[in-house]
């Protein structure tokens, strides 16, 4: 397949961050894999560089086909928007600002079909409401630059994808969420995100109830809502079943019965995910015209600059962008 373009962000700087992403930028097996550019800011970097000891060089780029990628440089389009003399670990609005910019700035690269991914690090939402940004999160970000409305989160972690019916939202107001439409609604958009990434196979639904219900034993949002929604898609064609028993569905999706699985709250898939592997468990958002990535873990303030950060989940990132980016390549 076509070799790909990523744009990675930087992040929060007073977060870990910077520091992950000069490891990710350390990772030579990465440079065989993707051109990579991060976008962020000179003088970050170059802290970050300082916090974890590693002798890569910096090359100052305009554009994506300035870059040179090759392992041992990070090709950097640097918004310089950031002083020397933040501090680790402290909220603060100069830093919520650059991170919202490192964000709009690499969607905009995206947008522009000079790269097809964007691989995200941590941002800090006290730090963009102190910025009085007018975003919470990534999510909403990117859903402004592409002008997609919802779009569409997939998790990944080994042969496990997972994708949300709701995502913040009380579990009261997640439940009342499970409706007929809504479910039959992305039981679509989660089989066409799997065409979209050339992912072939089964779509299954989780159960909301203990054992789904048991056919109204223990609730009827099975029998009322999920199961007419999956019958009416496979009356459309689309291979999806369910609803099936949410302590068994991701196991199974782990062994391979499924090859994805449509959870219907936030946790319910968070929690099976993230248990089989925290570290690697990498957030898709896969409806939009680009594919974005991300680790699923916060700045961390309170390990920032000290160099015990694992970038383990930013490494992730980037593979997975390197892995489905292709599919997202536009012509120019």
């Amino acid at each position: 397949m076509e070799r790909s373009r990523i744009a990675v962000t930087l992040g929060d700087p007073a977060g870990i961050g910077p520091e992950i992403v000069a490891k990710t930028f350390n990772v030579k097996e990465l440079y065989d894999e993707a051109d990579i550019v991060l976008v962020g800011d000179k003088n970050v970097l170059e802290r970050a560089l300082e916090v974890t000891g590693l002798d890569l060089k910096i090359n100052l780029i305009e554009n994506v086909e300035d870059g040179k990628y090759e392992f041992g440089t990070i090709d950097l389009i640097d918004l310089k928007n950031m002083s020397k003399d933040y501090e680790f670990g402290e909220v603060s609005a100069e830093c919520g600002k650059a991170a919202y910019e490192y964000i709009f700035k690499a969607g905009e690269l995206a947008m522009n079909g000079d790269v097809e991914s964007v691989a995200t690090s941590p941002i800090n939402k006290e730090s963009l409401r102190a910025a009085e940004v007018p975003y919470i999160g990534h999510t909403e970000m990117f859903e402004d630059i592409s002008g997609v409305h919802d779009p569409l989160t997939m998790f990944e972690v080994e042969g496990l994808r997972v994708f949300f019916l709701s995502r913040h939202l009380s579990l009261k107001d997640a439940i009342d969420q499970v409706k007929y439409d809504r479910v039959l609604d992305y039981i679509e958009r989660s089989t066409e995100a799997m065409h979209r990434l050339g992912v072939e196979g089964t779509l299954a639904v989780a159960g909301l109830n203990p054992h789904s219900g048991e056919h109204g034993l223990f609730g009827y949002e099975e029998v009322d809502e999920i199961e007419p929604a999956i019958k009416e898609a496979q009356k459309r064609g689309i291979d999806v079943v369910g609803p099936i028993g949410a302590d068994s569905v991701f196991a199974q999706g782990l062994q391979g019965k499924y090859a994805a699985v449509l959870s219907l709250y936030h946790d319910q898939g968070h929690i099976a995910t993230k248990t089989y592997n925290f570290m690697k468990t990498i957030s898709l958002t896969n409806s939009m015209p680009f594919l974005r990535t991300s680790v699923d873990h916060g700045t961390a303030f309170d390990v920032a600059g000290k160099n015990i950060a694992s970038e383990v989940s930013m490494v992730e990132a980037v593979k997975l962008a390197a892995k489905y980016g292709p599919y997202f390549k536009k012509e120019k």
